[in-house]
C-alpha cells in the first residue's frame, strides 16, 4: 500500500498524476521530511503502471527537490528546501495562470477563485492559515 493516495484518470498522463499526488502528500504533511518513498517496484506493482514511469517519477520527485536518494537507505522525502520567495512564485506561475484561464472560462468570479483556494490551502495546512502568515514573516527577513 502506498502512502499517498493516487486515483488514475484516463486521459491524463500516469506519470503527472503521480508526481503530483506524491507532491501534495509532502507539502500537505502526510508525508514528513525523512519518510520513506516507495521504490521503483512497490509503485509499478501498487499502481499498475509501467516501471519505466515509475523510474521516471522518481526521477522528476528527486530533480525538484521531493525527494533525495540515501545510499544504504534508500529513497526518503527531502528536507524542505529553502528558496526565495521570488523563486517559490516564479514556480507557480504557469498553474496561477492555468487556474486563471480556467476560471474566466467557467465564469466563476475572482472573489470565489480566492475563496476556493484559502480553504484548499488551509485544509492542507490542517485547517491554519497562520503558516501562511508566519512563512510571509520569514520570507521578509530574507
Amino acid at each position: 500500500m502506498l502512502p499517498f493516495p493516487v486515483t488514475l484518470v484516463p486521459g491524463e498522463s500516469p506519470y503527472r498524476q503521480v508526481v503530483y499526488a506524491a507532491t501534495k502528500a509532502v507539502v500537505s504533511g502526510v508525508m514528513p521530511p525523512g519518510a520513506p518513498f516507495p521504490s521503483v517496484r512497490e509503485l509499478s506493482q501498487a499502481l499498475k503502471i509501467n516501471p519505466n514511469t515509475a523510474h521516471k517519477v522518481v526521477q522528476e520527485l528527486v530533480r525538484n527537490g521531493v525527494l533525495q536518494v540515501l545510499p544504504g537507505v534508500g529513497t526518503v522525502v527531502a528536507e524542505a528546501a529553502r528558496s526565495s520567495r521570488a523563486e517559490r512564485r516564479a514556480l507557480l506561475s504557469t498553474q496561477v495562470e492555468q487556474l486563471v484561464v480556467e476560471a474566466r472560462r467557467l465564469g466563476v468570479r475572482e472573489q470565489d477563485v480566492l475563496d476556493a483556494v484559502s480553504a484548499r490551502w488551509a485544509e492542507l495546512s490542517g485547517g491554519s492559515t497562520s503558516s501562511r502568515a508566519a512563512s510571509d514573516d520569514a520570507d521578509e527577513l530574507e
